[in-house]
């Protein structure tokens, strides 16, 4: 049985990725920002036998990471996910942008991501994985313009894990980047291409898969590499 904490656990395809691995045995640490209102994820771990529990986590709130993490104990934990994200501004940024929505978006899908990681960091041994959610919008490859906020901050995201994975390599720590697809979500809306348990299960499968050899790598959620 592994332990797996999730962030953004509360919807989505992180909230998939709680019931999968509830599923398959696994305990699993589900992070979310507002736990009162995560009607759908409380029911899980109410059923669960003790398996799923819920605990406050805040990804743009380092003390609210330390915190959370800290709730969740002191065993040692097989796999992180960094899920957790928003979407950032979405209107015209080249005459003027949100810059509060700029902080915000840096803050939980950069800082935040290096901030759980750091926090659970003691608990992860060698096989340990952190696996990170980017998007294909943060690769040079993407063709459109648009979403500055988002787009640049998974491209930092994707930097920013690269070197971490560089740098956890000699202790056994696998670092995954990945993109999730175009999924129906809050996000993306009903016009995306997968649904949520679909990309759920291309990205459990993946992680059981990825290895100390392939850390650091940028793949789709069907195990496809993407380049970056």
């Amino acid at each position: 049985m592994a332990t797996v904490a999730i962030t953004g656990a509360g919807r989505g395809i992180a909230f998939e990725l709680v019931k999968l691995h509830a599923a398959a045995g696994d305990r699993v640490l589900a992070l979310v920002r507002n736990p009162a209102g995560a009607a759908a994820l409380n029911a899980v771990a109410a059923a669960s036998g003790g398996v799923v529990s819920v605990h406050r986590v805040d990804v743009g709130d380092v003390a609210s990471i330390a915190a959370g993490v800290a709730e969740t104990g002191t065993g040692p934990v097989d796999v992180v996910y960094n899920v957790a994200g928003v979407v950032g501004t979405v209107a015209p940024e080249l005459a003027s942008a949100d810059w509060a929505a700029w902080d915000e978006a840096y803050a939980i899908m950069v800082k935040g991501p290096l901030a759980v990681l750091q926090a659970f960091l003691p608990r992860l041994g060698a096989g340990a994985k952190v696996i990170n959610f980017s998007s294909q919008l943060g690769a040079s490859t993407w063709p459109y313009g648009g979403l500055y906020a988002y787009a640049s901050a998974k491209a930092a995201l994707n930097r920013l894990m690269r070197s971490v994975a560089t740098d956890l390599k000699p202790r056994g720590i696998i670092v995954g980047l990945l993109h999730p697809g175009y999924v129906h979500t809050d996000m993306s809306g009903p016009g995306a291409d997968i649904t949520p348990l679909e990309s759920a299960q291309g990205v459990y499968r993946i992680t059981q898969d990825w290895t100390l050899e392939t850390s650091g790598e940028f793949l789709n959620w069907d195990g496809r590499p993407h380049a970056w």
